[in-house]
């Protein structure tokens, strides 16, 4: 990619989120959001590949047709309310409308069919980028406008996405698939309690991109697309592959790690909400995805490559966790004793 593309690319999409997260006003906040899509799409189809054409296609479209939709629901509230103001959104019909098209930008169930499919036709960057950088301004809008939103609505596309998720997730092999349904489960998390405490839906947003940046910048590194590379990717970096399991577990929402407290926090306010059903549904449902994050980490340190592999063995090198990496990888993991510290500023 052109160098000079590629600054003026990354300038925009800065530019873009930045106008659309301090935006009070639904033309600038929208101005924004059409900078940022027209802005990765160049990082999305630079391999010239296909499928990298393709994806860009699917982005490009689904997110235009997003667009239009928030302009269209932002105009009907100013029709009705006479305001512009991002806060004052008042119409049933615009919160309908916005809901929908916020569901779309994030690719919430059941408009989650675009998110796998471009992430499987980008490169590992830009994929993290998709599933983190990507989610911060829809989600902002979503959390200036969470006290004019059908709380029964967003519960029903949180179970959905916990479901949809955690189930298309089983039979996936490919690792961008496997981490794109981890973004749909995680996002529906961030949805059912949005209503309720936007607070903490923020704090899950934070925890879920450095988790996954974590993830995504390992497979970076040790280049896995695909599990039956990562069967053999523990002769390269044993010391890496052993963080990404941590990383794993931690996204999965175990205990002792980090990925654990956003859950713990979200169940207890959902019990204090008296929406306990919705807290059992939910949790029973990331038993799901629990199941494909164990299959990663199986795959990336437990298990030797078969004698039949077909693959070839890696030399060991001498490389070591980069520090991003390392402190990515760190704060996913060790944040939980911080929990009582960080209930106190929420």
């Amino acid at each position: 990619m052109n160098p000079h593309a590629k600054l003026i690319s990354t300038m925009s999409l800065i530019l873009g989120t930045s106008i659309t997260i301090s935006s009070n006003h639904w033309i600038l906040a929208w101005a924004g959001l059409e900078i940022n899509t027209l802005a990765i799409i160049p990082f999305i189809s630079k391999s010239h590949h296909p499928r990298a054409i393709e994806a860009a296609i699917k982005y490009f479209l689904t997110q235009s047709t997003a667009s239009a939709l928030i302009l269209f629901s932002s105009m009907t509230n100013a029709w009705s309310t006479g305001q512009w103001d991002i806060t004052q959104l008042n119409h049933p019909t615009s919160c309908l409308m916005l809901t929908m098209a916020i569901a779309i930008k994030l690719g919430l169930v059941p408009f989650h069919f675009w998110f796998p499919e471009v992430l499987q036709g980008s490169s590992l960057t830009t994929a993290l980028l998709l599933s983190t950088l990507m989610k911060l301004p829809p989600m902002t809008l979503l959390l200036l406008t969470s006290q004019s939103l059908n709380p029964t609505l967003l519960t029903l596309l949180a179970i959905s996405s916990a479901l949809v998720g955690g189930w298309m997730g089983l039979n996936q092999t490919q690792t961008r698939k496997i981490l794109a349904f981890s973004s749909i489960s995680h996002l529906g998390w961030m949805i059912m309690i949005i209503a309720y405490n936007p607070k903490l839906t923020t704090l899950t947003f934070i925890l879920y991109t450095t988790m996954t940046t974590a993830v995504f910048l390992s497979l970076a590194q040790i280049k896995v697309l695909k599990l039956s590379t990562m069967l053999i990717s523990w002769t390269k970096t044993p010391m890496l592959n052993a963080t990404v399991m941590l990383t794993l577990l931690s996204l999965a929402g175990l205990p002792p790690l980090t990925g654990f407290m956003p859950k713990w926090l979200i169940i207890q306010e959902l019990t204090k909400q008296e929406m306990t059903p919705a807290a059992t549904i939910i949790t029973m449902l990331s038993l799901l995805s629990l199941f494909f994050y164990l299959r990663l980490a199986y795959h990336s340190t437990i298990t030797l490559p078969p004698n039949s592999s077909n693959h070839m063995k890696l030399w060991r090198t001498n490389k070591t966790l980069n520090t991003p990496t390392a402190i990515l990888t760190v704060l996913s993991t060790a944040l939980l004793p911080l929990s009582p510290l960080i209930i106190t500023m929420l």
